[in-house]
């Protein structure tokens, strides 16, 4: 319900916009309109990233300040496609979980965006003791999806990412 919401809302707002009626709807390309789609995908209305749940806590990732509104950017790579890159940073620098967390974050966001998007999540810069190897993970399309093949992980995963009732 929530993404037909979303779709409603930034469709409404685009023909409003186009139509002049509404000067507060972005130009293509430009900062605003890029910030609009940060916070678009951190929660504005659709609390893409910040509801996803810890995998050990019964808090999210918000909560635990693992993700935060200025860990996400997004810049146009193309017409209507756009680079969305997430920083994350795990409670401690040797967290176990943090590919997991990585891995939560990418199915969320493959499944919940509604515009054309290149995905890249890294741990935040100096943020963990081996960020250079999970980035590396959860940014090789092959490793995610032999990840979610395992049913394990993907219980695990869906736990995470579906929606509070």
């Amino acid at each position: 319900m929530s993404l037909v919401s979303g779709l409603l809302s930034h469709t409404l707002g685009r023909v409003l916009w186009l139509s002049g009626l509404h000067s507060g709807y972005h130009a293509q390309g430009s900062p605003a309109m890029e910030q609009d789609r940060a916070l678009e995908v951190y929660g504005d209305y659709r609390d893409i990233i910040r509801t996803i749940r810890d995998p050990e806590k019964p808090n999210t990732l918000e909560e635990l300040e693992v993700v935060t509104e200025s860990c996400v950017e997004v810049h146009e790579i193309g017409e209507d496609e756009y680079l969305v890159t997430i920083r994350f940073t795990p409670t401690v620098p040797h967290c176990s979980l943090a590919t997991l967390i990585g891995l939560c974050l990418r199915i969320k966001l493959q499944r919940c965006l509604p515009f054309k998007h290149k995905l890249e999540i890294y741990i935040s810069e100096g943020a963990h003791s081996t960020e250079e190897d999970i980035n590396k993970q959860i940014n090789d399309k092959e490793r995610v999806a032999a990840a979610m093949e395992n049913p394990n992980l993907r219980e695990i995963v869906e736990q995470c990412v579906t929606e509070p009732d």
